[in-house]
């Protein structure tokens, strides 16, 4: 039996800001509206689910309850609003298992929606605000019926077909084929596909398909930063450009000599200054292993009154195409991906800082850009989304920032960086060996998330937000901060070989990444629903998990400890010698590539690039208009006060802060940096973090821009 309770708060604060929204953002003055959460849930007895209306559902002094039937006046306008169907609801889920917590039983299938009822507009004014609450890509408007059952219906899982006559398609129908199913890799990546397969002597299965174009795509490959760049035609009159260009070169020659696998590209343009300091014996302190998820030092900290070893990892994540479509969601798996690298480090994340770039908020829905969310409503619901996922993981935000260009209104910037650290001695690193076993841990699995790597790969257009939704994934920072607490455990740190994290690519990319040979079982994969296919299986981005390597000796202990954190772990896969990554499902060998094929990358791209960045005179001001370019700069959206933005997350969790986000008399003053003494102990050591950009000066010469980012991020 289904029972239903309406709950919603005596002063409800949430309804007043909706109401006031719609009347400045859609002019429409609506003369009441009421936001009620609606709870569907089944398994319960008529006791159980009273003792979950005062425990769960309700806080008796501050909401007002209703059973079965919403009492609504006369002239009111009723619909309701739930998350599309496979996207995680944290507060049905959370509260599911508190009831469970309660009855001691069977957890309950829990089912949540927003009801709102409006009075005083017309069905035109109904159907604008609709459209203005609900974002197709998460949501969708929900019956107001009852259902006969909350339990998902069983569907079938088919077979992994093989693609017919693959190997034997003609340069047209490879490019047709190419066309029709949307990949991220080229014509070119494909038809190099074909014929590998080839000479494999058979047809690919549409898993080997998807998992080539998941493992080869643009993020989790690089390829655009990894492409061959043959002829630069500098066509600027900054001498400081071409200067730097034979320093460039310079700087290859020495290191790379005649090395054939060595050539100019945008990712050995970003990196070489690296290079020679290493050369050259300054960057003794660098960590070097075969993890790379995050940049990683090593320095003597003296904690609890001891000399120590100690790591310290930092890294920065984008997630801007998933915030452009799905604001929420986007902006909080952007912290908690870029969580989970050092995380797979086994260093605890202590602080994070957001950098965020968006045109005028302030701008009017009706000049919103076709098939893009409103200006205000990205912005506003992405600091609601990256703020909900650090407090409630745990994580302080040292600064918070935001900055404002016209240009940014073609596509968000939701930028994260964390720093976190680990004694030495907690990470053990080793090569896996021959029958490792290979335990995922943390989140289920669902298809909410397949194709995200691909899809943030690709060029987007007006219908991107309709059809990429499941692109998007929702996070659970609370599985995460397990994952956390986990890897706090050195019995348990010292257990893993190697660890990987669950991003772009899924199983295909986080487990595959880990040997050489692997047989992954994706039939012992955790779900979240039945009826996922072995593609889906194979490269859904799921949030919060992790991929670890160990001996096959130390599985059991390892899974016990994982249990002790309320956290599941399962063994997946099998360390082979035989350098192929093979896929099982359903009993049958679904995925079977050669090693040496998958870190081919796909075929080598070559451009030619011209370079128009002029001289730019950005600092020049007239003399004769001080007054004028005074007041210009203080009426520049970018001089706002940001406090408010800043208070929507918290700075001081985990008691490690040095600076407070606000300064001076009156506390108004934002830090220039952020900075946390690193965690393990009682120290005096600490992080410093900053950063450095202007958007105008970025916008008229990269390269400019580029070098003053740095300098103001040095001398901040």
């Amino acid at each position: 039996m289904i029972y239903r309770v309406f709950v919603e708060k005596k002063e409800n604060l949430q309804a007043k800001k909706i109401r006031g929204d719609l009347a400045a953002q859609l002019g429409i003055a609506v003369e009441d509206l009421r936001e009620v959460i609606r709870y569907d849930a089944e398994g319960l007895t008529a006791e159980e689910l009273e003792g979950a209306i005062v425990n769960v559902f309700s806080e008796p002094p501050v909401d007002n309850v209703w059973r079965e039937e919403l009492p609504v006046g006369e002239g009111y306008k009723v619909f309701a609003i739930a998350f599309l169907d496979g996207q995680y609801d944290q507060r049905a889920d959370s509260a599911a298992q508190c009831i469970q917590l309660l009855t001691q039983k069977t957890r309950p299938l829990i089912k949540c929606a927003r009801v709102i009822a409006v009075k005083g507009v017309t069905d035109e004014q109904l159907e604008r605000i609709k459209k203005h609450l609900i974002n197709p890509v998460e949501s969708a408007e929900v019956s107001l019926e009852k259902p006969q059952t909350l339990a998902r219906a069983k569907m079938e899982t088919h077979d992994v077909a093989n693609v017919e006559g693959f190997i034997g398609m003609s340069g047209e129908e490879i490019a047709a084929y190419h066309r029709k199913n949307g990949f991220a890799m080229s014509v070119e990546d494909l038809a190099f596909v074909r014929d590998y397969f080839k000479e494999e002597g058979r047809d690919p299965t549409e898993t080997e398909i998807k998992v080539i174009d998941t493992y080869w795509s643009d993020h989790c490959r690089h390829t655009t930063f990894a492409t061959e760049i043959r002829d630069v035609d500098i066509r600027s009159d900054n001498p400081h450009i071409a200067k730097a260009y034979r320093l460039y070169r310079e700087l290859f020659a020495e290191l790379n000599g005649q090395r054939a696998d060595k050539y100019p590209c945008l990712m050995d343009i970003a990196t070489i200054a690296v290079k020679k300091l290493k050369k050259e014996g300054r960057l003794d302190n660098l960590d070097v292993s075969d993890e790379i998820n995050a940049c990683s030092i090593c320095i003597d900290a003296e904690i609890d009154g001891k000399v120590e070893k100690y790591l310290v990892m930092f890294k920065n994540e984008t997630h801007n195409h998933p915030t452009e479509i799905e604001p929420f969601g986007g902006a909080a798996t952007c912290l908690g991906g870029a969580i989970r690298d050092p995380l797979s480090g086994r260093t605890y994340v202590y602080q994070a800082m957001r950098i965020t770039g968006s045109a005028d908020p302030r701008e009017k829905i009706a000049d919103t850009m076709p098939g893009k969310l409103p200006q205000r409503v990205i912005t506003k619901t992405a600091a609601a989304g990256f703020s909900s996922y650090g407090n409630q993981i745990g994580l302080a935000t040292g600064i918070v920032d935001e900055v404002y260009h016209s240009g940014y209104k073609a596509k968000r910037l939701e930028t994260g960086f964390v720093v976190g650290g680990a004694r030495r001695d907690m990470v053990y690193r080793e090569k896996p060996q021959k029958g490792d076993v290979i335990i995922l841990l943390g989140g289920e699995t669902g298809r909410d998330s397949c194709g995200g790597a691909t899809g943030s790969s690709k060029a987007h257009d007006a219908h991107s937000v309709e059809t990429c939704g499941a692109e998007v994934q929702k996070g659970n920072p609370l599985t995460e901060r397990k994952l956390q607490r986990l890897f706090l455990h050195r019995d348990a740190t010292r257990m893993i070989k190697k660890c990987n994290d669950f991003g772009a690519g899924g199983v295909s990319v986080a487990i595959g990444e880990l040997s050489d040979g692997l047989v992954i079982d994706l039939d012992k994969v955790p779900l979240k629903y039945e009826g996922l296919s072995g593609t889906e299986l194979a490269i859904s981005e799921s949030q919060e998990r992790m991929a670890v390597v160990v001996n096959a000796a130390d599985c059991d202990k390892f899974i016990a400890l994982a249990a002790q954190e309320n956290l599941a772990a399962t063994p997946v896969a099998v360390v082979t010698d035989d350098r192929r990554m093979k896929m099982l499902f359903k009993g049958r060998e679904i995925v079977n590539i050669s090693r040496d094929f998958l870190d081919t990358n796909g075929v080598k791209q070559t451009v030619t690039a011209e370079i128009d960045d002029n001289t730019v005179r950005y600092f020049d001001a007239s003399a004769q208009d001080f007054r004028g370019g005074l007041i210009r700069a203080l009426s520049d959206l970018n001089v706002c006060s940001k406090k408010g933005l800043s208070e929507m997350f918290d700075s001081t969790i985990g008691a490690r802060t040095v600076f407070m986000p606000f300064g001076g008399k009156t506390q108004l003053t934002p830090a220039i940096a952020m900075a946390a003494k690193i965690c393990g102990g009682e120290t005096d050591v600490a992080t410093v973090s900053a950063y450095g950009y202007c958007s105008k000066l970025m916008s008229e010469s990269p390269f400019t821009g580029a070098i003053y980012s740095i300098v103001a991020s040095v001398a901040k």
